[in-house]
């Protein structure tokens, strides 16, 4: 019985962090798309603008060098802001939950 009371607490336990983890991922997506398309934004103006005025751009920056490099700048913007953001969401409910450590002293 009390093999059960533990198994069943630990479960619980497993599900609570399950729970965070996805949610923290969450977060993590959202702001990952948001930075993405700010950055796609933000690569697509002038990388399309130097493309049609420069001559050099004009002529060798095809329309597949001018997609890869505002997706590059994109997916970079993602990657990094969502790994970020579920870093320190974790960090911050990590240390809200922690045991006080006043208490023991």
């Amino acid at each position: 019985m009390a093999k059960n009371v533990a198994q069943s607490a630990t479960l619980a336990s497993l599900d609570q962090k399950l729970a965070m983890a996805k949610r923290y991922s969450h977060e993590g997506v959202i702001a990952g798309a948001k930075a993405a398309i700010v950055a796609t934004i933000a690569t697509a103006i002038p990388t399309l603008a130097i493309a049609r005025t420069l001559p050099w751009a004009r002529a060798n920056l095809n329309p597949t060098a001018q997609a890869l490099i505002i997706s590059t700048a994109a997916g970079a913007a993602y990657f990094i802001v969502a790994d970020k953001t579920v870093l320190a969401t974790a960090r911050k409910n990590s240390f809200n939950h922690a045991p006080n450590m006043e208490a023991r002293i």
